[in-house]
């Protein structure tokens, strides 16, 4: 009984009196409301989001990177260099070009 009492004051403050009044309409309209105001701040705080914090790209991923000698090799396998270049590049990159410039420097 007084479950009863509580919802009919509760319905009189809508204005139900037992037809459909404003209350219901106040009921229907609150749940399109908060969908309304849930998706624009998720959307602000999506765009928030995806301004601050950078995706992963491919300008972000890590670049492998080769030795000189590793691209050398690459080079001479690919046929873009002759095998006396490969020869003389491979010596300055080993041993600094030390054998090389010394003998170019006894033959002057």
């Amino acid at each position: 009984m007084w479950i009863t009492a509580q919802a009919y004051l509760l319905a009189d403050s809508w204005g139900m009196h037992g037809s459909v009044g404003w209350g219901w309409w106040m009921l229907v309209m609150m749940i399109p409301m908060l969908l309304l105001w849930g998706a624009i701040i998720f959307g602000v705080a999506w765009l928030i989001r995806g301004g601050t914090w950078p995706q992963p790209t491919q300008a972000n991923t890590p670049v492998e990177k080769q030795s000189p000698v590793e691209i050398l090799d690459r080079r001479f396998a690919e046929g873009a260099i002759t095998l006396e270049d490969y020869q003389a590049r491979h010596e300055v990159l080993v041993n600094g070009g030390s054998s090389r410039q010394a003998a170019a420097k006894q033959s002057r």
